[in-house]
């Protein structure tokens, strides 16, 4: 660190100024992108073309470094420790910012203290069924899961994923109860799903369109406010059960106690990227039913919070056990 970036960092201990000083000059120094995946995924991938435009505007390097691992506490929690700067931040899905906590009374970091900045993408989830399983809409799921308790069951991605909350919120307002086989991650789950070793999925359109589009499984439902243009004969969750709610989105997180005027500079900076004509391509490219999106930091706390209230009733309507 050259004397003048030392010298900004010594007064972060001072007055206010000193930080308001700093976000009007961030970022003085390369930023870390942390990615609690594996690289190659939809995630990953966005949040490399996202770099690429944060690098061009600050005119600093924007490294993107994937700590995958334990649901994403793992890259959650490096970012936790790292100096509240901006200079350190944590692109995820809102897993490990939303539900992680609620499954796991022992992560070695506090979701609640990272500090919010923005939404970047949002995504649309669909309820997917193999092609062995014996319904191809979501009327005919029910009456069979209805006629043949217990002998139906649902990928899970791990506590607190959208695939094993969605499928619990489903059996909670449908009155069935599809019987959870979890795996250790989105992939080996649609092995299963394509051998017909399972029957249901809930996942993110991108990934299951392939698949779709192959004929090797079937979509039920898209957990979506309006019908997408791709799939226009596909209801939506909604249709058939009036609530029924399963946000998707991938959000970025500064360490706890980064000054409001940095996240709001990181926030408009990521706003702007996402309008970008690169950006955009990538992102529809990388996943059918995915929006860029940007919001600001409040946006983001205020979407923590409700989804939170939301799963909370879930687990506590399903019955699922939490740590």
């Amino acid at each position: 660190m050259n004397k003048r970036d030392l010298l900004k960092f010594l007064a972060l201990s001072g007055t206010s100024a000193p930080w308001l000083a700093m976000a009007q000059d961030f970022p003085i120094k390369p930023v870390k992108i942390v990615l609690p995946v594996p690289p190659g995924g939809g995630a990953d991938v966005m949040g490399r073309g996202l770099a690429l435009r944060l690098q061009e505007k600050w005119n600093q390097p924007v490294i993107v470094e994937n700590r995958p691992g334990a649901g994403g506490a793992i890259g959650a929690e490096y970012v936790y420790r790292a100096a509240p700067d901006g200079h350190t931040l944590l692109l995820t899905p809102q897993a490990p910012l939303v539900t992680l906590k609620l499954f796991n009374s022992k992560l070695g970091f506090d979701p609640d203290l990272l500090s919010p900045v923005s939404i970047f993408i949002r995504a649309s989830a669909a309820m997917v069924a193999s092609a062995k399983t014996p319904a191809t809409t979501m009327q005919q799921l029910v009456a069979y899961a209805k006629a043949n308790p217990g002998k139906l069951n649902y990928a899970s991605t791990g506590p607190g994923s959208i695939a094993q909350l969605a499928a619990e919120q489903f059996n909670v307002m449908t009155k069935t109860k599809m019987v959870e086989v979890p795996y250790q991650g989105v992939a080996p789950a649609y092995v299963a799903l394509l051998a017909g070793d399972v029957d249901v999925l809930f996942d993110s359109v991108g990934n299951s369109v392939q698949h779709v589009q192959a004929g090797k499984i079937n979509v039920l439902g898209m957990a979506t406010d309006k019908r997408l243009t791709e799939f226009p004969n596909v209801p939506t969750m909604g249709e058939f059960l009036p609530g029924f709610s399963a946000p998707l989105w991938i959000g970025i997180a500064a360490p706890p106690k980064t000054p409001t005027a940095i996240a709001s500079r990181i926030a408009a900076a990521v706003a702007e990227a996402t309008k970008h004509p690169e950006m955009v391509k990538i992102v529809r490219t990388s996943s059918v039913g995915t929006d860029v999106m940007g919001s600001d930091p409040e946006q983001m706390t205020s979407a923590i919070r409700t989804e939170r209230e939301l799963w909370i009733n879930v687990i506590k309507n399903s019955g699922l056990k939490v740590a």
